[in-house]
């Protein structure tokens, strides 16, 4: 009678599968409700998208700012595995937000406790151990790091340590991922050990490549896909070459393709044995494995043909160290997101009919302030893999950024605007002080000033304009929001000790993200000090605005667009 009168009355249409799940699986849970359930989903979505984002930025840093090779160091499988993490991390974080999805009872029994008893030393912990990834990349300052691989594995292991727990403790204490894996027979912890072995899975079916018929249809496909962009294309499937023009590439086992197909059904078959429950069996292995398969194998043809493309086309450097690097993760991640999307969409998927949408995300004022900082991370870091001058795909930057203000833009409406003096001030001293203390040499900006001068007078202005709302208006905004509406609110609990913390934290975050550390530390501490003033997001906004005007107005009058 109370299942039926909650699932009937009090419970929307699209939340009653899940309310009556929760009711089978643990009775009726006191002080645990849909809002809260749906509460931890995003928020554990949102902090796995935040710690993806960090990863990412090493991985693009140390890509274009240091070289290593481990076979010229001493310790291959070592420097292999330090390595190999980069890859294993988004697959968790992957595999754990599904975990989240599937079991709302025991995760929103989790919120409470990490509401509770979660300390803001665990996010220093975790931004001590991001720095200390930091630290060989900036000793080595663009050399080769092979010669310094004894003593970069200390900061390398110490930090990825400090990172990883710091941020498992960051989300929740001990005592309630303890309660967590119990759960459930301790299923999660099991899922998530595969979640991190899926790489090596992935490198164990690596011969799979060298089936002739697999390479023979792969490099028919690439083939037909570079016939629509030209008339000539250059194919040795005995060499395992493709090409156009002068620009040819070798398809070695690990760019083949095999192993994101090996790592999409790895996760495909963890989300089936996560959502065993509620999947409709046979129908899932039916339709969306083989579908999964064709997906990604497809999406490799597009891939080596687009690698192929720039390198003829664009620039070679740019088709090897850019789009190589970061292609094929993106791809899948991509992809792994559209099979969880598509599957709790489609109702015949369901053993009850139901789809598994909840609450919208675009609702989330948290989600209003991490995702479109995120967006504007991803956009970078596309645009580092499509350009050769990375700063020449600013307009792709803020059209992201456009886009994803646009998709919150209801979790905004409750902002108020005004001019306080105060936040007018402080943009006035960052702005100045940030150009009193560039030291910069003339000749740093001459790369970018080199790529806008090879644009015609169309796309110039167009690039100024991008570059100007961009740095002025987006960019304060999306930043603000999230260095200091999200993350120093987040960490600041009201005593003076975890205030120091939200300070710390976000100043230092906000200095790695722009480079120069200390005018960015000092500005970022300079808007901490804005926000803490009135607790008023809106007045750092305001302050950075400011800011970045100045900055702006100055590299206009000095036609040097490197200060910005």
């Amino acid at each position: 009678m109370l299942r039926r009168f909650v699932a009937k009355v009090l419970v929307p249409p699209n939340r009653r599968f899940i309310i009556a799940k929760v009711l089978r699986d643990n009775g009726v849970m006191l002080g645990i409700n849909g809002a809260e359930i749906s509460r931890f989903r995003r928020r554990a979505a949102l902090l796995a998208a935040l710690f993806c984002a960090e990863l990412f930025a090493l991985a693009v840093l140390y890509q274009f700012f240091a070289t290593i090779e481990c076979q010229a160091t001493d310790a291959l499988w070592l420097c292999r595995f330090l390595r190999s993490l980069v890859a294993r991390a988004p697959v968790v974080f992957a595999v754990f937000a599904v975990l989240v999805w599937a079991r709302p009872a025991p995760f929103a029994v989790f919120l409470r406790e990490s509401d509770r008893h979660r300390s803001p030393a665990w996010a220093v912990a975790h931004v001590a151990g991001v720095i200390l990834l930091l630290l060989p990349l900036i000793m080595a300052a663009g050399r080769d790091l092979g010669p310094l691989f004894g003593f970069a594995v200390w900061p390398w292991s110490i930090g990825a340590a400090l990172a990883a727990l710091g941020g498992v403790f960051w989300v929740a204490p001990a005592r309630g991922w303890r309660a967590l894996i119990a759960e459930d027979r301790y299923a999660a912890v099991v899922v998530l050990v595969v979640a991190a072995l899926l790489p090596d899975i992935a490198d164990w079916a690596l011969p799979i490549w060298d089936v002739q018929a697999i390479t023979g249809l792969t490099f028919r496909a690439v083939s037909l896909f570079l016939g629509l962009f030209n008339s000539e294309v250059y194919t040795n499937p005995a060499g395992l070459v493709i090409g156009v023009r002068e620009f040819a590439v070798h398809i070695a086992r690990q760019c083949s393709g095999i192993e994101g197909v090996a790592l999409v059904t790895g996760f495909v078959c963890l989300y089936a044995f996560i959502f065993r429950t509620q999947v409709r069996f046979p129908h899932y292995w039916v339709v969306v494995l083989p579908s999964a398969i064709m997906v990604s194998w497809l999406l490799n043809v597009v891939r080596i043909g687009a690698l192929v493309l720039i390198g003829a086309h664009v620039s070679p450097q740019l088709a090897v160290n850019g789009f190589h690097s970061y292609a094929g993760w993106l791809l899948f991640t991509l992809l792994a997101l559209a099979i969880v999307w598509a599957v709790q969409s489609a109702r015949w998927l369901h053993a009850d009919g139901a789809t598994g949408q909840g609450p919208r995300l675009l609702d989330d004022p948290m989600a209003a302030m991490i995702l479109p900082f995120v967006a504007f991370m991803m956009a970078s870091m596309l645009s580092q893999a499509m350009f050769p001058q990375a700063e020449l795909g600013y307009p792709l930057r803020a059209l992201a950024v456009m886009l994803a203000l646009w998709v919150f833009r209801a979790a905004f409406r409750h902002l108020t605007w005004r001019l306080d003096p105060f936040a007018l001030g402080a943009g006035v001293v960052v702005g100045v002080g940030w150009l009193v203390l560039n030291q910069s040499p003339p000749e740093e900006g001459a790369g970018l000033a080199a790529a806008l001068g090879r644009l015609s007078g169309f796309w110039l202005s167009i690039w100024i304009v991008f570059r100007l709302i961009g740095t002025v208006l987006l960019v304060p905004f999306v930043e603000e929001m999230f260095f200091r509406g999200y993350l120093l609110g987040r960490l600041d609990q009201g005593d003076w000790r975890s205030r120091a913390v939200a300070i710390a934290v976000s100043t230092g975050l906000f200095a790695a993200l722009h480079g120069r550390w200390l005018a960015a530390g000092l500005a970022g501490a300079v808007f901490a000090f804005v926000m803490l003033r009135n607790r008023r997001v809106e007045d750092c906004v305001l302050a950075h605005v400011v800011a970045n005007l100045i900055i702006a107005v100055w590299a206009l009058v000095q036609s040097d667009f490197s200060l910005i």
